[in-house]
C-alpha cells in the first residue's frame, strides 16, 4: 500500500479519520492523498442542499477556491503537518500529503480516483439518516473495487494493531484479506474467525492459516458456533482485543442484504468499530 485516498471536509469526524489515515501512511510509507470535492451542476447523482455548506456548486476550475475547500485544505495542511508530512499539490515518487480539489460527485469520484489508489478511509456515518456521509461510503466501497477503510466518529487508541479476519470462505473474504496483508504484516496478532461448520465450496480456515504463514503473518484460529454471525464477529472481536475487523463486503447479494439485513449491512450501520471492507 502505498496510495491512501481520503476524502477532506472541515469536519470533527475527518480530522480524526485523517489522523488515522496519516498513521497508517506513516507505518507502510504511503502517500496519502485528500481530496475535497465539489458538486458539479451536470452529476447524475444529485447531493442534498443541506450539503451546500460543505460542497460548493462551482463546477470545472479544480484550482477555483471557495470557503468550503479552503477550510478543509488548512485542516489536510495542519493534520499532515503534525504527522511529519509534506504538503504537495503534485504527485511525487516519495510519501506525500497531496492535496487535490475536485468537482462531481462521490460516484463519479470513487469510480475514477478509487481504482488507482491503494486504500480509501472513509468516516462511518452517524446513523443511516446521514445521507451525505452514507453516500461517501457506499460510493467508495461499490465504485472503488478496491479496500474501504471505515472508522468511528471518535478517536480510536490504535487501528491495525490487531486484526481479527471475519472469515466465511467466499471470494470477497479472500481478496479483502489479499488487500490487507502489508496491514498484518504490521500487526502484532492477527486472529481468523469463523462461525459454525466450513461446509462451503471454497478454502477453510487451514487453508487461510498456510496463505498466511507464507506471507509471513501468524495467524489464529477462533471457531464461533453462534446463531448469528455478527453476534459471533463482534464477541471474538472484543474478546481478542481487536481494534480492526478485515471482511469481504456483500457476500450475498446487496439487495438482499439492503432488504433483510447481513453481516455488512450492520457493520457499515451500526457496529461501531474500524473495519476495512473489499467489495469487487
Amino acid at each position: 500500500m502505498k496510495v491512501i485516498c481520503i476524502p477532506v471536509v472541515n469536519r470533527p469526524e475527518c480530522a480524526v479519520a485523517l489522523s488515522t489515515a496519516f498513521d497508517i501512511g506513516q507505518q507502510l510509507g504511503a502517500t496519502v492523498m485528500g481530496y475535497h470535492l465539489r458538486k458539479h451542476g451536470d452529476s447524475d447523482v444529485s447531493l442534498p442542499d443541506e450539503v451546500a455548506a460543505m460542497i460548493s456548486g462551482e463546477e470545472d476550475n479544480d484550482e477555483a477556491s471557495n470557503p468550503s475547500q479552503e477550510d478543509a485544505c488548512g485542516l489536510f495542511a495542519q493534520v499532515a503537518e503534525s504527522k511529519g508530512y509534506t504538503f504537495k499539490k503534485k504527485a511525487a515518487n516519495s510519501p506525500v500529503a497531496l492535496w487535490q480539489a475536485k468537482a462531481g460527485s462521490p460516484d463519479k469520484l470513487f469510480s475514477i480516483v478509487g481504482p488507482v489508489t491503494d486504500m480509501i478511509v472513509v468516516s462511518r456515518p452517524a446513523n443511516k439518516n446521514s445521507v451525505v456521509a452514507s453516500k461517501f461510503m457506499q460510493s467508495a466501497l461499490l465504485n472503488s473495487a478496491k479496500p474501504v477503510l471505515i472508522l468511528p466518529q471518535e478517536s480510536q487508541a490504535t487501528v491495525g494493531k490487531h486484526i481479527s479476519i471475519a472469515w466465511n470462505q467466499s471470494a470477497e473474504a479472500a481478496r479483502a484479506v489479499t488487500a490487507a496483508i502489508p496491514l498484518m504484516r504490521q500487526a502484532e496478532s492477527v486472529n481468523i474467525i469463523t462461525n459454525g461448520v466450513e461446509d462451503r465450496v471454497g478454502p477453510k480456515s487451514r487453508h487461510l492459516q498456510q496463505y498466511l504463514t507464507m506471507h509471513g503473518i501468524d495467524a489464529n484460529h477462533i471457531q464461533c458456533r453462534e446463531k448469528d454471525d455478527t453476534e459471533a464477529l463482534l464477541s471474538s472481536f472484543q474478546q481478542t482485543q481487536s481494534d480492526l475487523m478485515v471482511m469481504g463486503a456483500y457476500s450475498r447479494s446487496r439487495l438482499r442484504q439492503l432488504i433483510f439485513g447481513g453481516v455488512t449491512e450492520h457493520m457499515l450501520y451500526q457496529a461501531d468499530i474500524p473495519v476495512l471492507m473489499l467489495h469487487t
